[in-house]
């Protein structure tokens, strides 16, 4: 295992409907993994995740873990 990585994961579960936002958030939503309302993902930590979660914070939830 390379010491330098962090091991975190983020759970992210989307908790509003996609109806009436814009494609290209509906777009993000599909690439993190996510399908409908409830639907959740577990995804490592990265900077790109980090700026899917941003833009569109407004739809979903998050928590960041240590993996095992």
């Amino acid at each position: 295992m390379n010491p330098l990585h962090n091991h975190k994961r983020i759970k992210v579960t989307l908790t509003k409907s996609l109806i009436g936002t814009k494609k290209s958030h509906r777009a993000t939503v599909r690439g993190l993994g996510l399908r409908g309302i409830n639907s959740s993902a577990e995804l490592e930590y990265s900077p790109a995740i980090l700026g899917m979660l941003e833009k569109v914070n407004y739809l979903i939830k998050f928590e960041v873990f240590d993996a095992a």
